[in-house]
This record gives structure tokens, C-alpha cells and sequence, in this order.
């Protein structure tokens, strides 16, 4: 099972990560599931940086497919969707894609880690990975996402957002 994580503070987000969630269905093979949309406050953002709009899908990735092409495949639909370089660390954005779980594949380069650090104590991700997978157990640590949820000790929020926000006004770039 592949876990991604979605997130925007730029422009329509909701419909941005809507739009990008309901894309990813491509690289799947079977059991795809999307989460509600989220609303989440920054993290170590830049200040004056805007709320989050996050979700995550999961599902089982194309045969054949590695995590580095799938990898590849995020970063092109967030360059598609408008995202530009990074000039700051954490800046607002309009669409950012995380890779954080690959089944149990474990990867450590300067393009690629797996899991994705930090995500199993970010609420802004387990939160949504909760509602489409919460038994999934976490690479390297053993617990599921549920258990990473209910351990959380932060303060940080995340309000899951009503059904009605998950429209399609937002197109995908072609």
C-alpha cells in the first residue's frame, strides 16, 4: 500500500488538493481511497503563512512501479499544477505531494527517504491517513496509524472539513 500525503495554503486550495487526489487514481492498480479534506495550521512555516488544506490517499501503486517512479510522477504534477521552486523552507504553496509510506520499502538518499521523516508525528497527515488507513503499520516503528494519532501529544489542529468542500471547480492543468 502506497500512503500520500496532500497539502495547499495557496490559491483554491480545497479544490486544488480535491482535484489532485481524484488525479493520483491513475497510478493506481486497485484499493484506491481518499481521506476528507482537512484544514491544519501551518508548521514551522514561515510567518504570515496561511492555514493548510490536507489530504491523503492510499492505494495500490501500478505494477511495477518503484517508489522513485512514483516519486518522479509528484513532482511532475506539482510543477503541472503551478508549484514553483522552493525559495524558502516551508513556504506557502499550491500544491505539495508527499510520498510517505511505500509499503515497507525503506529508502534514505538526498532525493528519497521512506518513510517520510516526521510524518508519523505530524497530525496534519496522520489525521487523513487515519480515515482511509488506519491500520496500516508504519515502516520501521510497528505501530499503525491509528496508534501514531492517538499518541500524538502536540498541539497543532486539524478540523476535517464537511463533504461539500470536496467540489471540482478547480481543473487540472493539461
Amino acid at each position: 500500500m502506497v500512503l500520500i500525503g496532500l497539502g495547499s495554503n495557496r490559491g483554491d486550495s480545497g479544490h486544488i488538493v480535491a482535484a489532485a487526489g481524484r488525479y493520483l487514481v491513475r497510478y493506481a492498480q486497485a484499493d484506491f481511497r481518499t481521506s476528507s479534506l482537512w484544514r491544519t495550521n501551518p508548521i514551522d512555516c514561515p510567518p504570515g503563512s496561511g492555514d493548510f488544506i490536507n489530504a491523503a490517499v492510499a492505494f495500490r501503486p501500478l505494477a511495477g512501479w518503484s517508489p522513485e517512479r512514483l516519486l518522479w510522477e509528484l513532482k511532475r504534477l506539482e510543477s503541472v499544477a503551478g508549484r514553483l521552486p522552493n525559495t524558502r523552507r516551508n513556504e506557502p504553496r499550491l500544491l505539495d505531494l508527499d510520498l510517505l509510506v511505500f509499503g515497507q520499502k525503506r529508502r534514505q538518499s538526498a532525493r528519497l527517504k521512506l518513510p517520510h521523516p516526521r510524518a508519523a508525528q505530524r497530525r496534519f497527515v496522520l489525521a487523513p491517513a487515519a480515515e482511509i488507513a488506519p491500520d496500516l503499520r508504519w515502516p520501521g516503528l510497528g505501530l499503525t496509524v491509528k496508534q501514531l494519532l492517538a499518541g500524538l501529544v502536540d498541539t497543532d489542529q486539524a478540523v476535517r472539513l464537511p463533504d461539500e468542500n470536496l467540489g471540482s471547480r478547480w481543473v487540472w492543468p493539461n
